[in-house]
């Protein structure tokens, strides 16, 4: 799966999954841009050990997004590739959340999705080609106590991906999702241990997943091996969502 020639724009790619995710199509030739917000040190040595260009953008930016955007088509000449990685959590039981933990979910996680789509798709329908990968959750296919907030924007994720599909698939642009389960990332390090014991017995492989085998599954969509997949959505959940009716 060589990605050389390939430009490739991961949003959210300075920490966890979207760090695996640079790393990925970087050792695979492609030239990477990435976005980050918050953490600059990590996005710097993200750069440094990927040879990958970091961009700081927010996800709530709509006029930044589209520059953004635009400045890669005027360096690179064209985007290939965009994964809609960048998320944000605002846990907490629906009747102890704010509007404002509601909003930054689904502001961050669907809304952004939606504004990085919009702004790459016009590139991709004039080049009549391109692979847009949208990452999920499995809390959008099972139910988590303190999550009505992520849930809802990680299911809404799906059915984007599903309509954005329809409409992007005769233009040659291929759009499908990964769904990643419980992941070793700083977001899970932070669970509570008896937390992690109970989920961990719940996943049929008995282990959480490691952020390199969800960005194989997203290198693997974005190849030109699954040329004739589009509208669908790949679990990288170790088997947990096969374990809840």
């Amino acid at each position: 799966m060589s990605f050389k020639d390939k430009t490739v724009l991961v949003t959210g790619g300075s920490r966890g999954i979207g760090r695996a995710i640079v790393a990925e199509f970087a050792r695979e030739g492609a030239k990477v841009f990435f976005t980050w917000h918050k953490n600059e040190e990590a996005a710097n040595a993200v750069a440094a050990a990927c040879n990958a260009r970091p961009l700081r953008c927010s996800q709530n930016d709509v006029q930044g997004i589209e520059n953004t955007v635009d400045a890669i088509v005027k360096e690179a000449g064209r985007i290939d590739i965009l994964v809609n990685n960048a998320g944000a959590k605002a846990d907490n039981f629906l009747m102890m959340m704010a509007p404002a933990e509601w909003d930054k979910a689904i502001d961050t996680n669907l809304n952004g999705a939606f504004r990085w789509a919009k702004a790459v798709s016009r590139h991709m329908i004039y080049a009549r080609s391109g692979a847009i990968i949208n990452i999920s959750s499995v809390s959008a296919l099972m139910g988590i106590g303190g999550q009505t907030n992520y849930a809802a924007s990680k299911g809404a994720i799906l059915a984007f991906n599903r309509a954005l599909a329809a409409e992007l698939g005769p233009r040659g642009i291929r759009v499908n999702a990964v769904v990643p389960g419980f992941i070793d990332t700083d977001m899970t390090a932070a669970l509570p241990r008896d937390i992690k014991r109970d989920n961990t017995g719940r996943i049929l492989l008995k282990r959480f997943g490691k952020p390199e085998e969800v960005a194989a599954a997203v290198s693997f969509l974005a190849s030109d091996k699954a040329s004739y997949i589009i509208g669908q959505a790949i679990v990288v959940d170790g088997g947990l969502s096969t374990t809840v009716s």
